[in-house]
């Protein structure tokens, strides 16, 4: 029994859809800047498929080898989101949009424990000398 027309049409969509995406869709290829810093771009993508048809048939409702009619779409989204900066001893992700303000805040946090603490040191320092 040959395949139904319809599974030649989503075989098709299917394939151009991989086609398009593949994994450096999501994450792209890394770029060297002269600084010898790596950038790596981290995108979104979302797709959607759809296929349909029919057959036709007599007046009388008996089938014949009479044409299908059908046909299939795919649509593929991407925005980028990210980049991953990996450099100068560090990584970071820096995000595309403007409302980054937890991700500034969790790159911030370490700084400002280093000056906390040695703010505190200095104190000790200080007292320890006074005394």
């Amino acid at each position: 029994m040959s395949d139904h027309p319809i599974q030649g049409l989503m075989k098709t969509a299917m394939e151009s859809i991989k086609e398009m995406v593949d994994v450096n869709t999501i994450v792209g290829d890394a770029v060297e800047t002269p600084d010898g810093s790596v950038i790596i771009p981290v995108s979104r993508v979302t797709f959607g498929f759809a296929a349909g048809g029919a057959e036709y048939e007599i007046n009388n409702g008996a089938k014949e080898n009479l044409p299908f009619g059908g046909g299939s779409g795919a649509g593929v989204t991407l925005q980028p989101v990210a980049f991953v900066v990996v450099g100068q001893g560090q990584i970071r992700l820096l995000a595309t949009q403007q409302n980054t303000a937890i991700e500034r805040i969790i790159d911030i946090v370490p700084q400002l424990m280093d000056k906390i603490n040695n703010m505190i040191c200095k104190e000790k320092r200080d007292n320890q000398l006074n005394h």
